[in-house]
């Protein structure tokens, strides 16, 4: 009984150094210049306009690109339950807002972090890019840094979006138990 409660003990303050490490690595922002941006998909709204945690890994994906980190932004994203692929919409909205469409890379096939990565690793294979700076929402940056480090990539970077909600609990909860699964992929 009691190395019972010693080990559910021992699993909740791993369970909360994760935590932390989790809101340290995405909110303290890592950015160097980079071959490209991988900007990771999220919710389309059904009218087909991006959701506002979107619009924010977007603008921020925009703000960095005129800063001049990268000169090209890999887009990925799946086909959402809206019914709309959101890589293709994430394109389009970084063309309208005047980032040329040859420099963006469209991965519509990219329906998880894992499935991003292979398609970025692809894309750096090709291209002998050998850096990438991650777009994503600081709870997910530390997931998606280790599924980039799982393909190989040398140099990894990251910036969060500038957004914050209440589901964002849920979300660097569930992040724990997802890292730990990365770490076996």
């Amino acid at each position: 009984m009691i190395i019972a409660k010693w080990s559910v003990i021992t699993i909740f303050f791993l369970c909360l150094l994760q935590v932390g490490i989790i809101l340290y690595d995405g909110l303290i922002d890592d950015m160097k210049k980079s071959h490209v941006a991988l900007v990771l998909g999220n919710k389309v709204n059904k009218d087909g306009t991006v959701s506002e945690r979107l619009k924010s890994r977007l603008d921020k994906s925009i703000e960095l690109y005129r800063q001049k980190y990268y000169d090209k932004i890999i887009v990925s994203g799946g086909l959402g339950r809206e019914g709309h692929d959101e890589a293709v919409v994430m394109r389009a909205y970084l063309i309208k807002n005047s980032i040329d469409s040859t420099h963006i890379i469209v991965d519509s096939d990219g329906v998880n972090t894992y499935k991003s990565s292979l398609f970025a690793d692809s894309v750096m294979t090709v291209y002998n890019w050998n850096s990438v700076l991650v777009i994503t929402n600081y709870y997910h940056i530390r997931r998606s840094k280790l599924a980039l480090a799982n393909r190989g990539i040398e140099h990894i970077y990251s910036a969060h979006a500038e957004y914050f909600e209440l589901r964002d609990v849920y979300s660097v909860l569930r992040e724990v138990p997802a890292y730990v699964k990365y770490l076996w992929k």
